[in-house]
């Protein structure tokens, strides 16, 4: 008999990727909900609307066993809503814990929560990663509303015995992405000099196709119940390593000046651009040897390979 899944936010960037994979899995029936139909979709289709607390997931949930909630009101760099954390509070807090809520009340057998690493902070020591066990620290509205829906969902699983598993990954690359990955690889594709050649900080990343193998290893997984794992391609990388193999990748080879990292800062300080320079001068490292030990899991896709992944139709592949 097929597991049946819903996966919400069947069109992002996640999502989309993630039904892809489980359609070709055997032993899977695939549903996908987002907040507006699609008429080229080769798997059942539920149209939600906007996701709040008040979203009515009754359809969508009728049938199924799991659900994967990969919907979210993402992080923005240059966010224009008035008040930001009320928004993220109302999609990421409210709108998970209403259909948590009604997946407990329809018989899901377990909720597979996509979070963030930044329900742990924004910085790590160098050689020292966050791990699932760390006092949370989130650093903007964004990791609060992602902290907060964990905590929600932790209740409700206390509650109503319904499985909840969360999965926080770090910054996520693959084809289609966006923000400061994307911004950095344009800057690489047009062989434009970047004075980042002297960073020897470490960051941890995830390839898309490590995120998504994980997130299919937490819907069945027998230790996976009421824990929380972290997410990562399991080898961290100084900013100007990435940019290396982000050329390699692309066969643009990057052009780097090694401009004393503190000078950076400082320009980066009299700009207004501290949290920018942060998240290329310092470092955020995850240990995800919980996930490793508990789940006998190994990221299947290596660094380079999700890099060559990521750029592969920017090349004609």
């Amino acid at each position: 008999m097929s597991e049946r899944i819903l996966v919400t936010g069947a069109t992002g960037f996640v999502g989309g990727p993630l039904i892809t994979r489980l359609a070709a899995e055997p032993g899977f029936e695939i549903w996908g909900a987002a907040r507006a139909k699609r008429g080229d979709s080769p798997f059942a289709f539920i149209a939600v609307g906007e996701i709040d607390g008040d979203t009515d997931w009754s359809e969508a949930l009728q049938g199924q066993r799991v659900v994967v909630h990969a919907a979210a009101r993402a992080h923005i760099m240059d966010d224009s809503a008035a008040d930001p954390l009320t928004e993220f509070r109302r999609v990421n807090v409210g709108g998970t814990l209403n259909l948590a809520r009604q997946a407990a009340e329809a018989g899901i057998r377990r909720f597979v929560f996509i979070s963030s690493i930044k329900v742990n902070g924004e910085q790590t020591a160098r050689g020292k990663g966050f791990t699932p066990e760390d006092t949370p620290a989130p650093g903007d509205a964004y990791g609060l509303s992602k902290l907060e829906a964990e905590q929600g969902l932790q209740q409700i699983a206390q509650e109503t015995g319904m499985e909840v598993v969360i999965i926080r990954p770090p910054l996520v690359y693959g084809p289609g992405v966006k923000g400061n990955f994307a911004i950095m690889a344009r800057l690489v594709a047009k062989g434009l000099p970047l004075p980042l050649g002297a960073i020897h900080n470490k960051r941890s990343l995830v390839a898309l196709d490590n995120l998504v193998d994980l997130i299919i290893t937490c819907i069945d997984h027998p230790s996976a119940p009421n824990q929380v794992f972290l997410a990562g391609d399991g080898e961290d990388l100084s900013t100007s390593e990435l940019l290396r193999r982000v050329g390699i990748a692309m066969g643009k080879p990057a052009r780097l000046l090694p401009v004393p990292a503190a000078l950076l800062q400082f320009g980066a300080t009299v700009l207004g651009k501290k949290a920018m320079a942060q998240r290329l001068l310092g470092s955020l490292q995850v240990d995800i040897s919980k996930t490793r030990r508990m789940l006998d899991w190994e990221p299947p896709v290596s660094v380079d390979e999700g890099l060559r992944r990521c750029f592969k139709k920017n090349q004609g592949g």
